[in-house]
């Protein structure tokens, strides 16, 4: 028998965003060092930890901030080095501080979709799902009837590459926000919408997974079932490999013993992304006992950042409170 999941419902106070356009845009500058935690708190309500990076990654990572801070000062006005300010902010876990950038940037663009996009992205990651939903839905709506085009990366693939375009971020978050809030028909909404700008394999896998999930949590079989059509062996992935090799677990392609063994690192560690799909295969297996001590498992990981992070986290408050 599949589990039945009590679904965790997340209020949030709506974001607000100022009227005026003629507020002048301003940051501070100062190299402050991080605070050792972040005031960020996980949905079983524990202070999640600084993000943790390599002397290597984090000395980069803030190399590019300054140059992005830099770039704000000469051009306060202008949209892109707002943008580029808030995502250097956020690759080294400054997660609120990028908020409030994104929040700075809208009182001068208040219909800047792409500063909705990605203050969404960071509300996700700060467990303030309502308040990335309310942004999802006005970056939906300004971004209508405007030319799509293609989001450079921050963080570059190994081909150095841009795979994804503004209109798959957008219903991308959109469709894990509602998954997050237990909004599982809203989510399967989002991820078909999704599927019209998942214009390459790489997207479409990762379309694919989170489609075929939400489908499987409104008990749709049938959609599952097609999500899963969308992905086949002869696809060229550049980074989705995890979603794909995920993907083949559900098809009956991959053994889940496989799968474990690729997902545990050196420190037995288990790779979120791909311990919150086996989690899910065990639920859909009826292996509920399984499935949860691989959830708990999971959150040993210090990359709480991670979706399969954060889905963990949801569905373990899910379980807490489910009726078999």
């Amino acid at each position: 028998m599949k589990p039945v999941l009590i679904i965790m419902m997340i209020t949030c106070l709506l974001s607000c965003i100022p009227d005026s356009e003629n507020t002048t845009y301003s940051v501070s500058y100062r190299k402050d060092e991080p605070a050792p935690t972040t005031g960020i708190k996980s949905f079983m309500g524990e202070e999640l930890p600084r993000k943790q990076l390599s002397e290597r990654v984090r000395k980069k990572y803030e190399k590019n901030l300054e140059k992005a801070e830099n770039d704000l000062y000469e051009n306060p006005t202008k949209l892109d080095p707002i943008i580029w300010y808030g995502r250097r902010l956020a690759y080294l876990g400054r997660y609120q501080k990028a908020i409030d950038a994104y929040s700075n940037g809208l009182k001068r663009y208040p219909a800047s979709y792409q500063l909705m996009r990605h203050r969404g992205h960071c509300y996700i990651i700060t467990r303030q799902i309502g308040q990335a939903i309310d942004d999802f839905e006005l970056a939906v709506f300004h971004s209508t009837g405007v030319k799509n085009a293609i989001e450079p990366d921050g963080i570059p693939n190994i081909l150095n590459k841009p795979l994804r375009n503004n209109k798959f971020n957008i219903w991308y978050h959109f469709g894990f926000a509602y998954y997050l809030s237990g909004r599982f028909d809203k989510a399967v909404a989002a991820y078909k919408r999704c599927m019209d700008f998942s214009d390459n394999d790489d997207l479409l896998v990762a379309t694919s997974y989170w489609l075929y999930l939400s489908a499987k949590r409104i008990g749709n079989d049938e959609m599952a079932a097609k999500a899963l059509k969308n992905v086949s062996t002869s696809m060229k992935l550049i980074e989705n490999t995890k979603y794909f090799d995920l993907i083949l677990l559900f098809k009956g392609a991959k053994k889940v013993e496989e799968l474990l063994r690729k997902a545990e690192d050196k420190n037995g560690l288990l790779n979120p992304t791909l311990a919150y799909g086996i989690g899910n295969w065990y639920l859909q297996n009826g292996q509920v006992d399984d499935a949860r001590n691989i959830f708990w498992k999971t959150l040993e990981h210090p990359n709480w950042d991670a979706f399969g992070y954060i889905a963990t986290e949801a569905d373990i408050q899910n379980m807490a409170t489910s009726v078999d």
